[in-house]
């Protein structure tokens, strides 16, 4: 079913291209090996061809993706852990509010089925690592970086269900000079160069808490995972993923500003083009698009190819999505299959008929509604936070 490449065809027509045409054939990534079955510290199995294990992390396999709808399902959602998932129990679980910012300075108590009564809200938003696509600071732009070297797999969107923490603030009696809010997750003390740190805790401005930010005790409509936060973690839209604390336990409300190592020290930018104390603590998320096809796949020559895709942005909704089949010499829209909307992903979706052999180079350029673009260089900062240059996607005609 040839499609002439000068012009992108009627959605409609992509759409039956989209339930006929052939994918790339499946070619394991070259990057990372394949994933564990399992690994320390993570419940759930990590099977090859869906994850790569990244030390006390599991990455998904982007391209696993393309069969699923616009939700993650929880066994392909990507794992971030310090240290290793808990595995609780809702009947012993409880959240305690304590801090200066509590009318009184006492501390109040909720218990799992006191959430679970009170109104609830669902949202659907991606959970995103703020290292997303950290390796590609050193492959494509020679620089050095700390940290677990991502490829894209690290995001997901899921529906979360739970109780707004502003209701909850609320409720334990917030009081009118508060200005920050620290969840701590009940996982293990996290120790770096034989430094404790404390269990992991990130500060919200008030504002933010109030705002949008959940407390999630379902995803997808099921009780959430251990990997994910069981009984009940928080959920801050677009926000880098830190700030998502897993398995919440206690949560500082403040009159003062708060400060934890994952506030200061990390998830910060720092490097040549930063202050030298760094950055202000990271919030939203940059703007990013992904193949759902492994990298180094073969494609056979003279047939049409339907290339796939997700692209999304924690500043705005998705607005265009360019496609390059040769290495960003000419460039041409795809097609969305799903309406843009805020704090979640737009998949995509564009034929191709490759007409001659040899190694080419794909690549996605995304534009959201606030008029970010994806660049072509990411400016560096030490740690290969946000990355969010168009990322060459290497493939080959045979």
């Amino acid at each position: 079913m040839p499609i002439p490449s000068a012009r992108p065809p009627a959605r409609r027509s992509l759409l039956k291209l989209i339930a006929s045409a052939p994918v790339a054939a499946a070619v394991p990534l070259a990057a990372g090996g394949p994933a564990a079955a399992a690994t320390a510290g993570i419940v759930k199995p990590l099977p090859p061809g869906l994850f790569t294990v990244r030390g006390t992390n599991a990455e998904a396999d982007f391209a696993a993706f393309r069969d699923t709808g616009p939700l993650t399902p929880a066994d392909r959602f990507f794992v971030r852990n310090h240290t290793s998932t808990p595995v609780l129990s809702e009947t012993d679980w409880t959240l305690t509010l304590w801090g200066s910012g509590l009318r009184g300075r006492r501390s109040v108590d909720f218990r799992y089925g006191e959430l679970r009564s009170m109104p609830s809200v669902t949202r659907t938003a991606f959970l995103e690592c703020a290292g997303n696509g950290r390796s590609f600071y050193a492959s494509q732009q020679g620089e050095t970086v700390g940290g677990t070297p991502w490829t894209l797999g690290a995001i997901g969107v899921a529906r979360w269900r739970g109780v707004r923490l502003a209701e909850v603030l609320r409720r334990a009696g917030v009081a009118s000079d508060a200005v920050d809010v620290m969840p701590r997750g009940l996982d293990d003390a996290f120790v770096s160069g034989g430094v404790s740190l404390g269990r992991v805790r990130r500060p919200l401005p008030l504002a933010k808490a109030m705002d949008d930010v959940i407390l999630a005790y379902e995803m997808n409509g099921e009780p959430l995972p251990y990997d994910h936060g069981f009984p009940v973690r928080v959920v801050v839209p677009s926000w880098v993923g830190i700030a998502s604390v897993k398995w919440v336990g206690d949560i500082e409300v403040s009159t003062a500003p708060l400060h934890s190592p994952w506030n200061t020290d990390a998830y910060r930018l720092f490097g040549d083009a930063y202050p030298p104390g760094g950055s202000a603590p990271l919030t939203r998320q940059t703007v990013k698009s992904a193949f759902e096809l492994p990298v180094h796949a073969s494609l056979a020559a003279g047939r049409t190819h339907l290339l796939t895709g997700r692209s999304w942005s924690g500043a705005a909704p998705v607005r265009r999505v360019e496609i390059s089949t040769d290495g960003g010499a000419r460039w041409r829209p795809a097609v969305l299959r799903d309406a843009p909307r805020r704090d979640g992903w737009v998949r995509w979706a564009t034929p191709w008929r490759p007409g001659r052999t040899g190694d080419t180079v794909l690549m996605a350029r995304t534009t959201d509604a606030a008029g970010n673009t994806q660049p072509a260089r990411s400016v560096h900062n030490s740690q290969g936070y946000l990355f969010d240059a168009v990322v060459r996607h290497p493939v080959t005609v045979v």
